[in-house]
């Protein structure tokens, strides 16, 4: 026993270490998914927006489906440095406890802006919320980005971008 664990020490020994260079700085991906509701028109915007910006937007019903269910689709696109959120008011809810009804965004959008908080972490994960929309109780304390007509989101986003770790040209933002 005692020459098994004294050849396991020798062979630790004998390999070299991998050299590490502090310079060296990896990229983020440049893929940026897109998650949306009914409003293709927000969706739309936030594409062209990030391909300006040299993104590449990955938009699910874009790629293809290869069989899958939706699930697998999207868990194979989810291979991204960052997610922008569209909160649209699609639909319309309410608590059993409140008599009024409220516009929501969709299900699957709050359902995928809880996946890419936990896949990429907050901090890469940026909500834009377009028009009168009520807000997740959970969500509510986290800063989001109002999506105004006045394009004014666009500085938000590039610095939700550039905050995360990626080069933005805001020349390149603002060219549209």
């Amino acid at each position: 026993m005692h020459e098994d664990l004294a050849d396991a020490q020798h062979e630790a020994k004998a390999a070299p270490a991998a050299p590490v260079h502090v310079s060296e700085k990896v990229s983020p991906s440049r893929r940026v998914f897109v998650v949306h509701g009914h409003d293709g028109e927000a969706r739309e915007l936030v594409a062209r927006f990030l391909k300006s910006m040299d993104f590449e937007p990955v938009i699910l019903h874009e790629q293809a489906n290869q069989g899958g269910t939706v699930i697998e689709k999207f868990e194979a696109n989810s291979d991204v440095g960052f997610a922008v959120v569209l909160l649209t008011p699609d639909d319309l809810g309410r608590s059993l406890k409140e008599e009024e009804l409220k516009p929501r965004a969709r299900q699957n959008v709050l359902l995928e802006l809880g996946y890419f908080i936990g896949h990429l972490g907050r901090n890469k994960v940026c909500a834009l919320k377009r028009g009168d929309v009520e807000l997740p109780s959970d969500y509510v304390g986290v800063v989001w980005e109002k999506m105004d007509d006045g394009g004014g989101w666009k500085l938000a986003l590039a610095r939700e971008l550039k905050a995360a770790g990626h080069e933005v040209d805001l020349n390149k933002a603002f060219s549209l």
